[in-house]
């Protein structure tokens, strides 16, 4: 008599995960937050600008005398730049990466560390001796070339790569300027600062050549927007030389011709994108409000060159007016685009992108009509400033904390 066959002992089945969990739902995996490149930058950079500029203004009025790694004026011109500006450069372009090739960029732990790297920096400047400041700054941006750098290489596309030599150059001027601070070489640590702002500027040139126009025309057809390649690179090239004299040149006529060849170029390239049929479109006119500061800024500091005016106008036109613009409006644009919202501003976008522009007629234009109010100006756009990314951070927080609306990955 035969032995019937034992009842099999059914396989286990795998304990599931909380990847495996959301893949079956149709969500991507992963923390949110660490899902993409601008979600911690973009918050990061918006909180530091909200606090940082109102502590300086505080500083500056003897409010306040927090311990600090650099003198105050220093760090207050290095941590806009290094800190702020930086931050959202690389927010940026981590994220336009798997756009522009397709491939997987920094995410989860990789994505963390970096972030916590600047993070760390920013902290420094306040609770730690110089060397450690600057070791942990001049980490970053490095970092931030190699993740980018990587996956343009892997994708072969060779048409961003320049974007690599900025960066580098961008590390290159931080890092002439923490030896400079620390009198380890005979430059005066405000020219290496300069030079970075400077590149800073030269970044927006080929960003927003790149993307103006595509968004106008996008958005409203009827504009016909027209991008010219050789325009193109004479403006960036014109801008580039303006500002190496500036830079590194005694100032005179010639530093000041270049500046201002370089502001009929970028009004050129600023009229051919047909501004004015934005106007009805917040989320587009804020950034054609921002190009026209740096041929504002260029006239400006065209002026310094001849000595009329002081730097400072100039390059709080950049730094203000064109940075600060250029960033609340990519800000909230990129940031509703990848998280799947619809790309119209809301009213609390809109009065963010007013109070920016505030801050900057307020910071450039009010000292030059009555110096007696610099004080006063600099009080008053340090409010607007703080105001705008603070309406940015009441509206986007949560949504850079938590999925996407379509589920998808991003």
């Amino acid at each position: 008599m035969s032995t019937p066959n034992p009842t099999p002992t059914p396989i286990a089945a795998p304990i599931p995960t909380p990847r495996s969990i959301a893949r079956r739902a149709g969500q991507a995996p992963g923390w949110p937050l660490l899902r993409l490149g601008f979600r911690p930058f973009y918050l990061g950079a918006a909180l530091f600008a909200a606090l940082a500029v109102p502590l300086w203004v505080a500083i500056a009025a003897g409010l306040v005398a927090p311990r600090l790694a650099l003198p105050p004026l220093l760090w207050h011109a290095h941590e806009m730049i290094f800190g702020f500006a930086v931050a959202v450069i690389a927010g940026f372009l981590l994220t336009a990466a798997r756009a522009w090739t397709g491939l997987a960029t920094l995410r989860g732990r990789p994505l963390a560390a970096l972030a916590l790297l600047w993070l760390a920096a920013r902290i420094a400047a306040f609770a730690a001796p110089s060397a450690v400041y600057a070791v942990l700054d001049l980490l970053f941006l490095p970092c931030v070339a190699l993740a980018f750098g990587v996956v343009l290489l892997r994708a072969g596309n060779r048409r961003n790569l320049p974007l690599v030599g900025l960066l580098l150059l961008l590390a290159a001027a931080n890092a002439c300027f923490h030896l400079a601070a620390a009198g380890r070489i005979a430059l005066d640590p405000m020219r290496a600062l300069f030079a970075a702002l400077g590149l800073v500027v030269l970044v927006e040139c080929v960003i927003t050549g790149r993307v103006v126009a595509v968004f106008t025309v996008n958005a409203v057809p009827s504009a016909m927007p027209r991008r010219w390649p050789r325009l193109e690179a004479a403006t960036v090239a014109a801008t580039a030389l303006g500002l190496a004299w500036w830079v590194a040149l005694p100032p005179g006529p010639i530093g000041a011709a270049l500046l201002v060849l370089a502001a009929l170029l970028h009004l050129a390239r600023w009229a051919a994108w047909n501004p004015w049929a934005t106007r009805h479109k917040p989320i587009l006119w804020i950034l054609h409000v921002s190009v026209l500061w740096i041929p504002v800024g260029c006239v400006l500091l065209a002026l310094a060159q001849l000595g009329w005016l002081t730097e400072s106008a100039g390059v709080h036109a950049f730094a203000v007016g064109a940075t600060g613009g250029l960033v609340v409006g990519m800000l909230t644009r990129t940031a509703r685009g990848h998280t799947g919202r619809p790309l119209k501003a809301s009213r609390l976008e809109v009065a963010a992108y007013a109070a920016i522009v505030v801050a900057a007629l307020l910071r450039v234009g009010l000292p030059l009509v009555e110096p007696a109010w610099r004080e006063h100006a600099w009080a008053c756009s340090a409010a607007a400033w703080s105001g705008a990314f603070g309406l940015y951070l009441f509206v986007f927080t949560p949504w850079l904390l938590r999925a996407r609306l379509d589920g998808k990955d991003g």
